[in-house]
């Protein structure tokens, strides 16, 4: 499946803005100004006639009643940003288009809405109705899309595979090439992507660089350029959409508690502890508010994160009300599972190693119970022997670095094998009456015989782990005898 990216071009942001902020503005020219060289130019006009670049006096001449703002790059910025981290309630990855659009991966995002047309006409919507205008493009290349976005007079979805089509007719401007470049290759007869895609590379290149080769890479996906989201991408994530915006403290607090019940269940299933975590808030108003909290240690206690965001909800201002939470855990440790208690009459929990010992002499009269004691010894019947429960063990530093199986057999069984190659990996095996077919095999490791030891005859062993379609996964051996076709697979022990 290939990617889907939705551009997202604004280019009368800073005008939106001013709205938003002024309401009586509405219905009156407007434009945004700054000051280039000894001039003052329009950055962003919206009336009959204005363009950007327009000197400020030639604009009053042309709109009299134009009303004049001075631009404000810094609050454009914050404000585009904010539209990106409210974007994430689409999808998780969202990034800014320098300082006029926004690039939306969409990729299995659609299907959430009912398909590609369905997901643009949410999104687009959206900002519609809060007085942004904008222009959209759906494409497999992030370049392509913010081109077309950019300069298609309306929203376009464009299949896979017809970017290079949809853009040939664009003007070079599409590309965000400087005017003094785009001025030369007007000179030299090319006013459109499709005419400079015709171009041999090499003279387009030395004259006028990386800059040009860059952007029509990006626009073609002959390189394309990597998204840098606003945030990113959680390992685990939790998400509730309110059926009615939630104002009160307890709502919240009751939202809350039900994120982190479920991502404490998916860190629980995964073996991982939390160590950072991130509440967002998504307000009608198209603010997201955060609050982020670490923790010492990694930890999928529910009721230890309710408390630690306890206090810091009331950093929340609802306003209107919030349409959107999620709880993000970026940052994450392996946790084994832990006993939290062992309960007795008396009250004695797991720390207490009396009851621990009382515990181990019970079962010992029903079932035979022992501990693993590690041995001087890589060979991996000689590798470790049982040992009394209570004896106390000190493990060596890598006791446990390698995968070995959860049952090791005592007498090894032989397999029929049938490998890609004479030393290959296996394919397939069967033992007993038993075919499996090999879906994933990882090997060999190989096991020298032990010089020091009576088995210092012995062949060596190539040690495979292997998943098979039937669903156990081994571990078989290979033996390496010399001169000996073919070679002999033995099944040593099945792992977990």
């Amino acid at each position: 499946m290939s990617r889907r990216y939705l551009a997202l071009s604004l280019p009368l942001l800073p005008l939106d803005r001013l709205r938003r902020l002024d309401p009586s503005l509405l219905d009156r020219p407007l434009a945004s100004w700054a000051i280039q060289g000894p001039r003052r130019q329009l950055v962003a006009a919206d009336a009959p006639g204005l363009v950007p670049g327009q000197t400020v006096a030639d604009a009053q001449a042309i709109q009299p009643d134009l009303v004049l703002f001075p631009a404000d790059p810094a609050e454009d910025a914050a404000l585009l940003e904010r539209l990106a981290l409210w974007a994430m309630r689409f999808t998780p990855l969202v990034a800014v288009d320098r300082t006029e659009g926004l690039l939306l991966d969409a990729t299995g995002a659609t299907a959430l809405l009912g398909g590609e047309e369905q997901f643009v006409v949410a999104v687009t919507s959206r900002f519609r109705q809060d007085g942004f205008r904008l222009r959209a493009a759906m494409a497999s290349i992030a370049g392509a899309a913010a081109a077309l976005a950019r300069e298609s007079r309306q929203d376009r979805i464009v299949p896979p595979g017809q970017e290079r089509d949809a853009i040939a007719p664009l003007p070079l401007i599409a590309l965000r090439l400087p005017p003094d470049m785009i001025r030369s290759l007007g000179r030299m007869g090319l006013h459109r992507i499709g005419q400079l895609c015709r171009q041999p590379r090499g003279p387009l290149a030395r004259r006028f660089g990386r800059v040009l080769m860059d952007a029509l890479d990006h626009a073609t996906g002959d390189r394309p350029q990597p998204l840098q989201p606003v945030r990113p991408v959680a390992t685990f994530q939790a998400v509730r959409h309110c059926l009615e915006p939630i104002i009160t403290r307890p709502a919240i607090d009751q939202a809350v508690e039900a994120l982190l019940a479920e991502i404490c269940r998916a860190l629980l299933e995964a073996s991982r502890g939390a160590r950072r975590l991130t509440l967002r808030a998504f307000r009608v108003d198209h603010r997201v508010q955060e609050i982020t909290i670490g923790t010492g240690a990694p930890t999928r206690d529910a009721a230890h994160l309710v408390r630690l965001f306890a206090g810091k909800l009331d950093q929340l201002e609802p306003d209107l009300g919030f349409e959107r939470l999620t709880m993000d855990a970026h940052s994450t440790d392996i946790l084994d599972g832990l006993q939290a208690s062992m309960a007795r009459r008396d009250g004695a929990s797991a720390a207490d190693t009396a009851a621990l010992t009382e515990l181990l002499d019970r079962l010992e009269q029903r079932v035979a119970v022992y501990r693993m004691l590690p041995l001087e010894s890589h060979w991996p019947e000689y590798a470790a022997a049982p040992a009394t429960p209570h004896e106390q063990i000190v493990l060596p530093p890598d006791w446990g670095n390698e995968t070995r199986p959860v049952r090791l057999l005592a007498e090894p069984l032989a397999l029929a094998v049938t490998a890609e190659l004479p030393d290959g990996t296996p394919v397939q095996l069967r033992y007993g009456s038993r075919l499996h077919r090999v879906l994933y095999c990882i090997g060999p490791e190989r096991l020298e015989p032990e010089w020091w030891g009576h088995d210092a005859a012995r062949p060596s062993r190539d040690y495979f782990r292997v998943q098979t379609a039937e669903g156990p996964r081994l571990w078989i051996c290979r033996l390496g005898e010399p001169n000996v076709l073919p070679p002999r697979w033995f099944l040593h022990g099945y792992l977990a």
